[in-house]
């Protein structure tokens, strides 16, 4: 009942644990360590299997350190940006150019504003100043020139959207919106931003097209995933990325739309964009995973360098131009999984490149679902092997399932979907480390019952053994077959009075000690002390198939450690002691007994009382041991003479009773021969062939006298003046205990 107990608290914490995780998946709880551990094996998986090597359709036009050293502090004038993208375009014959940058102010280092207030003014005093201002001004509208230079060129200006809670500024001018605001129905993308801060009007009129560059960030700071729509009013806007992508093939309008799909009965949506005949599914909320490459695949070109005409034509050519920074004070720095100072401009690169190739990675709508049916159909699998076959098997299983998982998980990756396998994998670690943990604390726990429970009877090692299945041991009333020993001081009473009670206490403590630690080293459990008697069974709580074998064995040891006991007390001017041992083997019943005041780890049965008996009687016939012969039968290790048959006080059934004599091995000839003349002058005495028996038996007490000897010549002397009736059967019969 106890295990069947502890087998249902393991498995209700088990489905505690795969519910939690599961309401983690299904989005109703927030587990951070496993958002942590989806993010971990993300980066993992994507800094070993990502592509490396140079990429000859995407550069980064750098504005670094040179560049600022050279042309003057940023930002520079719009004359300087003017020649800049002429060059690009004229010189470079680059394919589109994108500004990771926002031009939100107008430009007045030219002067034109001072001269044309002087000139309002007529401070010049001449017609010619008025002249030569209408000839320049042309000239110095830095902004009209390169506002000029933006519409004859595929140019994609930079802008960016202010987040919910962050403010509602707009300033600038946003670009014409790219898709409807039903474009992706009945799919909503993304949250709606609150503000902008865009280009001037200018600008963005004259710009082919214009993208948002704003990045995302993961809740670990990292940036893996980025939008390439954001939903504003009643219409959606591309990345600057997407948008750049766009002004590469010509500047055609982005087309969008869902796919519709269906999985074991259930439908689903996939929200995806078309930007320059590319098709580039997108994830529910119109994000993408950015498709990072190892190494460093996009050169940087220094602004400087270009401006002057120093760059070889073949580094540029044909190539998408990316403008950002990675000057100190202007590096838009980012942390992905391969660099915690990653430039953001090159992210827009990365993003560029993976739609060109197709690898721009998304999550499935049936990402989730997929998750849940793996945590809850995983989890259900492991916990059934777990309470079933225990840890080993466990191991095995949870193995084969984390194998199976990263196999669905690399066919996901082939496919460029990322199915997050994080809490499926995390539900087996976990599955496995609380059941792993649970057997423990639960095997701790019941080894200190056990230990509690039969401490007292057992040896620590015999608990230990009983500790390692605890639920094959109970102490509730069994009945089974089993050996039982008592030993007793002979003439206690006059023993004690010869000794102050100190003294005494100590004889009994060296006594009791010396005894209990041969009945523990044979493996036996002690019932009890009654006063200087010992009581100790054998196969329980342990099962032991050689019990009796033990327990004789125990009885002989007793005897002879007695010896060297006696050697010890006579040094100290102690009385000798001599002990008396009953071993009989049975059916008893083994328990817990007693009554509600005060409880034993006991037997009980007339086959104690039998082994009880026995060691009263051992002084009658002047020997250490008496065993019956139901121990005889279960010992094939010992050899054993007859003693006796008797009827003890109680029972009826006659009771054969022998005296062991040692093991088979190495067992002195002469004891057995002796035995064998012994049982022959004890059948004849049991014949009523007096004479036999009697020279027999004087035979023997010539040879080795015995008090066993005197007292079959007294029974021999007596039947001779007193004959037995006719219906004798040879047994002695006890009327005391």
């Amino acid at each position: 009942m106890k295990r069947i107990s502890s087998r249902l608290a393991q498995a209700g914490l088990s489905a505690l644990f795969v519910l939690l995780v599961a309401a983690h998946v299904g989005g109703l709880i927030h587990i951070t360590p496993m958002q942590r551990a989806e993010a971990w094996l993300y980066d993992v998986w994507l800094t070993r299997t990502a592509p490396s090597g140079q990429d000859d359709r995407v550069a980064i036009l750098d504005i670094d350190e040179a560049s600022l050293k050279s042309m003057g502090r940023w930002p520079w004038s719009r004359d300087t940006l003017t020649r800049l993208v002429a060059q690009l375009f004229d010189h470079y014959g680059v394919a589109a150019v994108g500004f990771d940058v926002v031009f939100a102010e107008p430009d007045k280092s030219s002067g034109l504003d001072t001269l044309k207030w002087l000139a309002q003014r007529d401070l010049a005093g001449s017609r010619d100043f008025q002249n030569a201002l209408e000839r320049l001004a042309p000239r110095l509208d830095y902004d009209a020139r390169f506002a000029q230079a933006l519409a004859e060129r595929p140019v994609s200006l930079g802008y960016y959207f202010i987040p919910a809670g962050y403010g509602d500024a707009r300033t600038g001018m946003l670009p014409p919106p790219s898709l409807p605001a039903t474009a992706f129905d009945p799919l909503r993308l993304g949250m709606p931003p609150t503000g902008y801060g865009a280009n001037l009007a200018a600008f963005q009129k004259a710009a082919q097209s214009a993208g948002f560059f704003n990045m995302r960030a993961d809740p670990d700071g990292t940036a893996r995933q980025m939008s390439l729509v954001a939903p504003f009013g009643e219409a959606y806007y591309l990345a600057l990325s997407a948008s750049t992508l766009r002004a590469a093939f010509g500047g055609d309008p982005v087309t969008a739309g869902v796919e519709q799909s269906s999985l074991l009965g259930r439908s689903y949506r996939t929200p995806w964009i078309e930007v320059g005949g590319i098709r580039v599914p997108l994830s529910r909320d119109g994000t993408v995973y950015v498709p990072y490459r190892a190494g460093s695949p996009f050169p940087y070109i220094s602004a400087a360098q270009v401006l002057a005409g120093k760059v070889a034509p073949a580094q540029l050519e044909n190539r998408i131009m990316l403008v950002g920074s990675t000057a100190p004070g202007l590096t838009d720095l980012r942390v992905t999984p391969f660099s915690n100072t990653f430039p953001g401009v090159e992210i827009h690169a990365h993003l560029i490149a993976g739609m060109l190739d197709g690898t721009a990675r998304s999550m499935p709508p049936w990402a989730d679902d997929a998750r849940l049916f793996a945590v809850l159909l995983l989890g259900a699998l492991l916990t059934g092997v777990l309470l079933r076959f225990g840890p080993v098997a466990g191991l095995l299983a949870s193995l084969a399932m984390l194998g199976l998982l990263l196999a669905a998980y690399a066919a996901a990756w082939s496919r460029f979907w990322v199915v997050p396998m994080a809490a499926p994998m995390l539900t087996i670690f976990g599955l496995y480390a609380l059941n792993t943990a649970y057997g423990f604390f639960a095997a701790t726990r019941s080894k200190r019952q056990i230990t509690k429970l039969f401490g007292q009877y057992v040896p620590p090692e015999l608990a230990d053994e009983m500790s390692r299945d605890p639920a094959h041991y109970t102490m509730e009333g069994q009945s089974r077959e089993m050996t039982v020993l008592f030993s007793d001081i002979r003439g206690f009473t006059n023993f004690s009075e010869k000794l102050p009670p100190a003294e005494l206490a100590e004889v009994l403590n060296a006594y009791l000690s010396t005894m209990t630690r041969i009945v523990q080293q044979r493996r036996g459990t002690i019932d009890k002390y009654i006063g200087d008697a010992i009581m100790a069974f054998w196969n329980a709580p342990v099962d032991l198939a050689d019990h009796a074998s033990r327990a004789v064995q125990t009885a002989l040891d007793m005897q002879a450690a007695l010896a060297q006991l006696n050697q010890e007390f006579a040094a100290r001017g102690w009385p000798e002691v001599k002990i008396g041992v009953g071993v009989n083997t049975g059916r008893m019943s083994v328990g817990n007994m007693g009554s509600e005041f005060r409880m034993s780890y006991t037997v009980m049965g007339d086959a104690v009382n039998l082994g009880s008996r026995l060691e009263g009687i051992t002084k009658q016939y002047g020997v250490g041991i008496l065993a019956t012969q139901t121990t005889v039968e279960a010992d094939p290790d010992h050899v054993f003479m007859k003693v006796d048959d008797v009827r003890v006080k109680g029972k009826e059934t006659p009771v054969a009773i022998f005296e062991p004599l040692g093991g088979k091995a190495g067992l002195d000839e002469s004891v057995r021969q002796g035995a064998a003349d012994f049982e022959l002058a004890f059948a004849r005495y049991q014949s009523q062939d007096w004479d036999a028996a009697e020279s027999a038996l004087r035979a023997l007490n010539a040879r080795i006298p015995r008090t066993l000897y005197d007292i079959y010549l007294e029974r021999i002397a007596h039947f001779r003046e007193t004959p037995p009736p006719a219906d004798w059967d040879g047994v002695f019969v006890y009327t005391t205990k």
